[in-house]
């Protein structure tokens, strides 16, 4: 395992690992990057290359994951690229599976009932984690900042809800509704339907899978147990 490192050029690291694109394009850095190294990249746009480096790092490799060394950032950080992530679930990899689904829908000329069906599974989907961004937005993350500095009393009611750390064997919901709707489409789509717009859908609900995986590693395993020690502080 070969980490990622900061004198290496971000191009490279990208060119290597394209799935890191829209990780670092939530911190505002676009492509065009030159030369640059990380640490160059991340001093241009004001980020801590530190806590950029070990998201990249986390987001690549299943193994790497260290949680001290998270745990060490403040929690403002931690919400800051949380909060980006949901924008982005929102602002971009929902619309483009919708954007493929509604071509693949059409392409079975509403002659396919299958693809119908999986419509309304996605509509589902996208309303369930729609409302946990919601939560995040309006009540979970104002209050981790409030806490973590000060502005809120210890032991408030959202202390009370602070969830239970899933252990290795709990799948996240969102993550199971992606995997029964990924295994519909391979095992039960049939009838008429534009094969290239299938598998579109298919790697698109793959990337933001694997997304929402890294998103919780980082929510569950590093900022609710910061939140819960200091509720009990």
């Amino acid at each position: 395992m070969a980490l990622l490192t900061s004198e290496m050029p971000l191009s490279a690291a990208l060119e290597q690992h394209p799935t890191l694109i829209p990780l670092v394009s939530r911190f505002g850095i676009r492509l065009g990057l030159g030369d640059k190294s990380v640490a160059a990249v991340c001093a241009e746009h004001g980020i801590d290359a530190g806590f950029m480096l070990t998201l990249m790092n986390t987001y690549l490799f299943e193994e790497y994951f260290p949680e001290q060394k998270l745990k060490s950032f403040h929690v403002s950080q931690i919400v800051d690229y949380l909060t980006k992530t949901n924008a982005y679930y929102l602002q971009s990899q929902l619309p483009n599976i919708e954007r493929h689904l509604g071509s693949l829908i059409a392409s079975g000329e509403g002659e396919n009932k299958n693809l119908a069906l999986i419509g309304k599974f996605f509509a589902k989907f996208k309303q369930s984690l729609a409302a946990s961004i919601e939560y995040d937005t309006k009540e979970w993350f104002p209050y981790c900042l409030a806490l973590s500095s000060g502005a809120a009393a210890k032991g408030g009611y959202l202390c009370a809800q602070v969830p239970e750390i899933p252990d290795g064997g709990e799948e996240d919901p969102a993550v199971s509704q992606l995997c029964d709707l990924r295994s519909i489409m391979v095992r039960h789509l049939g009838g008429q339907y534009n094969d290239n717009l299938a598998y579109a859908v298919i790697f698109a609900i793959g990337s933001i899978e694997r997304d929402i995986r890294q998103h919780n590693r980082i929510r569950n395993r590093i900022l609710t147990p910061i939140i819960s020690a200091l509720c009990r502080g």
